[in-house]
């Protein structure tokens, strides 16, 4: 049962059941997806958030460390993400299935479930029409169109990396709260990724530099010795 598509699409699996999710990336993949997986919940919250146009649909498992399944559903729809979502679960009562239904799940599938199920699932869920909601974030003079990653301050584009405008995107969602570097590196990068602090750094400069006037000694970040960074969304000198 193959996918007709031109472009590849790429899937999210968050399953902690390490011996699963490897069958299911490698079953995806030889269907012609391009697969990423994560095991932790709150990681995959982040990464949800932060790529929420990257992804053409996403698997996941209910019971999860960091943050369940349900709750991570629930939030992502708050948040207004659109990407489909099938999820997996070992309980089959009509209450519990209709519970995540209206959560935001677009389907579900009862483990345990035949590899054959589950494509045929994906199917039909990724031929259901996708309805794009526009995500605006303002902070201060900042403005973020999460939908087309376009960034602007006082109502002029400013050009950004794809890693910049994450890192921004993470401050954007949570202004006045001090982002530790190891935070501001799990949501950012792959979660197997070595230390990047010196990395991140770097990505900061480029970031003030490109958001302050510098000549004038404006400043909207504050950096907090030893933990990491606010965006405090106020311009002083």
């Amino acid at each position: 049962m193959e996918i007709a598509t031109v472009d590849t699409m790429r899937l999210l699996i968050v399953e902690d059941d390490r011996k699963l999710a490897d069958a299911l990336k490698k079953g995806l993949e030889q269907k012609g997806f391009a697969v990423d997986w994560i095991e932790d919940g709150e990681k995959a919250f982040h990464r949800i958030l932060l790529y929420r146009k990257d992804y053409d649909l996403i698997i996941l498992d209910l019971m999860l460390p960091g943050m369940d399944g349900a709750s991570i559903t629930e939030n992502v729809r708050k948040e207004k993400v659109s990407t489909p979502i099938i999820v997996l679960t070992s309980r089959n009562e009509t209450d519990h299935k209709v519970g995540l239904l209206n959560k935001g799940a677009d389907d579900y599938v009862v483990k345990p479930f035949s590899f054959d199920e589950l494509i045929a699932r994906i199917n039909s869920v990724l031929r259901r029409p996708v309805v794009s909601k526009p995500v605006v974030l303002k902070v201060g003079t900042i403005e973020m169109d999460v939908g087309t990653r376009v960034v602007r301050k006082d109502g002029k584009e400013v050009p950004l990396t794809l890693k910049e405008f994450s890192i921004l995107e993470c401050f954007m969602r949570e202004p006045n709260k001090v982002l530790s570097r190891e935070n501001l590196i799990d949501r950012v990068w792959d979660f197997n990724s070595l230390s990047l602090s010196n990395v991140l750094d770097v990505h900061m400069k480029n970031i003030r530099k490109k958001l302050s006037d510098s000549d004038a000694g404006l400043r909207l970040f504050e950096t907090v010795r030893g933990v990491g960074y606010r965006l405090t969304g106020q311009m002083s000198a």
